[in-house]
């Protein structure tokens, strides 16, 4: 394959791999007209989705708050098994499965996966860090707790209010959002889990009380922390502070650890260990 050639795979429950450009969704489909439907985004490495039992498990939750029946495990795997077929093995990239309500009268869920190579715009945060704006969301941190309708910590396909917040952001020159409560704390990026370090903790934003998505790799970080010498911890934190931590980072399963080089403008951080983090999870290839 050529040095720049784009590479695409797809592959659907019930029909295996597909053409890449083969229809996979109908104009009825309630994914498409609600947004009604869960997914994970899962990195590619030596072939295989880094972490699938995790986004397996946290895809489970997701459907499980929207009432959705979701195919067992067992079927999912093979489904990411049958995607990545003809996928070159030592080719990085980003599967993102999916799973819809299906057709508006039907009783049938919709099921694929797709398999798309990194985007230059997330391997150069990764490499070169991001420029951050907060934005509020307008309700407490604890809002979610008493209305489950919100969908705390669901990863749905509803993602328009997340790209709107990305196409903020960049209109103001910057790369990407930090969200914050209405009384201030700092919650989530738009596809992205909080950590930062302070005194030698590793820190995370509790999804449990504050309803954000609970971050795949962000988790498995923290479970690891001492292996790259330090604690581990959850903690509220405000944009002052989070600026005189030590390091602060926006994790994801593709983008791996972009470090937040600034804040509404502000410096963050002293002398992160940013490439220490990126190696030990694994997101050390070459830069963009």
């Amino acid at each position: 394959m050529a040095s720049g050639e784009v590479y695409r795979a797809v592959a659907v429950l019930g029909r295996g791999a597909v053409a890449p450009d083969a229809p996979i969704l109908t104009g009825d489909d309630l994914g498409v007209l609600r947004g009604d439907g869960v997914f994970e985004s899962l990195h590619i490495r030596d072939g295989q989705p880094w972490l699938l039992e995790d986004h397996l498990a946290r895809m489970a939750r997701s459907a499980a708050g929207l009432g959705l029946e979701l195919p067992d495990r067992v079927a999912l795997t093979e489904l990411t098994g049958q995607a990545l077929a003809g996928w070159p093995r030592k080719r990085e990239g980003v599967m993102r499965l999916v799973c819809t309500r299906g057709r508006e009268d039907g009783d049938q869920v919709t099921v694929f996966a797709t398999v798309a190579d990194v985007p230059r715009a997330v391997l150069h945060g990764r490499h070169h860090g991001v420029a951050v704006l907060t934005a509020s969301l307008g309700f407490r941190a604890d809002a979610r707790q008493q209305a489950p309708w919100l969908l705390g910590g669901a990863k749905t396909v509803s993602y328009a209010v997340n790209m709107a917040s990305l196409r903020w952001a960049a209109s103001h020159g910057a790369d990407d959002v930090l969200w914050l409560s209405a009384e201030g704390y700092c919650l989530e990026a738009p596809t992205s889990t909080l950590v930062w370090l302070v005194g030698g903790r590793l820190c995370t934003v509790p999804s449990e009380r504050t309803g954000i998505l609970a971050g795949t790799t962000a988790r498995w970080l923290l479970r690891h922390a001492d292996r790259v010498g330090y604690e581990a911890g959850e903690a509220m934190v405000t944009p002052a502070e989070l600026a005189a931590a030590e390091g602060a980072w926006l994790l994801s399963s593709v983008r791996g650890v972009a470090e937040i080089r600034t804040l509404d403008a502000v410096p963050v951080g002293s002398a992160p260990p940013t490439v220490r983090l990126r190696e030990f999870l694994g997101f050390s290839g070459p830069p963009a």
